[in-house]
């Protein structure tokens, strides 16, 4: 018998004084059964760092996820159902950013384990002629402390200022400073 995704529902308030985007934002996130909190937890800070002002171009949304290998976490699609923005989280290989390029028009990978540099050092130079892409790294303590704020039901304050986000829940608060692998050329 297949075991079924873990519902938890998360209340964002979102505070980007980066982007000037605020407001509430009332989240049903499906836990696939092999998803730790702490790319669950990821899963939410991307969509706080990467909410659009408006929805003119769509709206972002978690997408299949683990459920689906041909979807990114999250994405923006337009009326159309063309890509605006595809999300990875972790460390995807040169071919499924490759296919993410093709497919939209901005690419943004969130890396969080350890392991990070390593994976990026080889991926690094293959990646030269793909400038959509941005790649970040959580540092693994942040994202560690911000796995230690999952729960079933949530309700977090995020402030985003100056490229970092502070996330708050009723019992504690995370910092996290995410570094720019690479960034997307404009």
């Amino acid at each position: 018998m297949a075991l079924k995704a873990t519902i938890h529902k998360a209340l964002l308030q979102i505070s980007d004084m980066d982007r000037h985007v605020y407001g509430e934002h009332n989240l049903t996130i499906a836990r696939h059964p092999s998803e730790t909190d702490e790319r669950m937890m990821i899963r939410v800070l991307a969509f706080a760092m990467h909410l659009p002002a408006d929805e003119l171009r769509g709206r972002l949304e978690f997408s299949k996820g683990l459920s689906d290998v041909d979807e990114p976490e999250l994405w923006q699609r337009d009326l159309t159902g063309d890509v605006v923005h595809w999300i990875e989280l972790g460390q995807p290989d040169e071919r499924r950013l490759r296919q993410a390029s093709g497919r939209s028009e901005r690419v943004t990978v969130l890396s969080y384990a350890s392991s990070t540099p390593v994976w990026w050092s080889g991926l690094e130079t293959k990646l030269t002629r793909l400038p959509k892409l941005a790649v970040w790294q959580i540092p693994h303590e942040q994202s560690q402390a911000l796995a230690a704020l999952a729960e079933r039901s949530m309700q977090l304050q995020i402030s985003i200022q100056d490229g970092s986000a502070y996330i708050s829940s009723a019992s504690s608060s995370v910092e996290i400073h995410p570094v720019a692998l690479r960034r997307a050329e404009d």
